[in-house]
């Protein structure tokens, strides 16, 4: 028995090396990865769209809102992001703007229309259901390479499509996420589906993205976002139309002011 154990440690030591290897290669592969996916998505400087946001409980029943978005990439550092609500009337006016960060973190407000205050979202709120839907706050800022580290899972098949497999596990330790796995399609590099691990690493939620379509013969866009919850049996559809890129748009107009001027 002294023996067996004995030689299963040198087994062990001498593979150890080679262990350490394979995880530090499934770590960069994981990254490299990411870089891609984030590369081939630069450069589209500001996009404005609008978007319904269909709310369904437990009971399958259903609540209808119709947003505004704009956003634009900000140079070394995330993406600005500015949502707001124009139906039904007792959420018209209410906006989030978001600074995404790639090492430090975001900055969100969100303006109540009826207190005629910003609020700031605090670090610790984020993982946070964003008005009653099954997003986070967290899900609605860029999600930044830096924001994660990675591990390559492999390669397979969803619905058809070859795609990769990578992990990512939030470096903020204020993320209601342990870790979040990726379906990305092979030809195109864009997610296909995200599954999200809660704080237990129990599997939280899944976000599905469908329809894409292409812009500026670089750039895709999901027609859907569909994210469900396993826990609660709740979900959100986000849909999304009228994408118009390169719209001239600046960083004046995602201050906190002009939340207040959001009409």
């Amino acid at each position: 028995m002294f023996r067996k154990l004995i030689g299963g440690w040198m087994l062990f030591t001498a593979l150890a090396p080679l262990l350490a290897h394979a995880l530090d290669d499934a770590q960069r592969k994981g990254l490299e990865l990411a870089r891609e996916v984030d590369r081939r998505d630069t450069g589209w400087h500001d996009v404005k769209s609008e978007m319904t946001m269909l709310l369904k409980n437990r009971q399958g029943q259903t609540s209808l809102r119709e947003m505004r978005s704009r956003s634009m990439e900000t140079p070394d550092d995330g993406d600005k992001t500015l949502i707001v609500f124009d139906r039904p009337r007792d959420v018209k006016g209410t906006a989030l703007l978001t600074w995404s960060h790639k090492t430090r973190p975001d900055d969100q407000w969100l303006y109540l229309p009826a207190l005629k205050r910003v609020k700031r979202i605090s670090s610790k709120n984020k993982s946070g259901p964003f008005m009653g839907s099954e997003f986070a706050y967290e899900d609605l800022a860029s999600q930044e390479v830096e924001k994660y580290t990675y591990r390559y899972l492999g390669e397979g098949q969803l619905d058809g499509i070859p795609v990769y497999l990578n992990e990512r596990d939030p470096v903020d330790p204020n993320s209601g996420y342990t870790r979040q796995k990726l379906w990305i399609d092979k030809a195109r590099y864009i997610p296909l589906k995200i599954e999200y691990y809660d704080r237990k690493n129990s599997l939280l939620k899944t976000l599905r993205l469908r329809g894409y379509r292409q812009y500026l013969n670089q750039y895709w866009r999901p027609d859907e976002m569909f994210m469900r919850n396993h826990q609660t049996g709740k979900s959100t559809l986000l849909t999304w139309k009228a994408y118009r890129f390169r719209t001239g748009l600046s960083a004046r107009d995602f201050t906190r002011n002009s939340l207040k001027r959001i009409r």
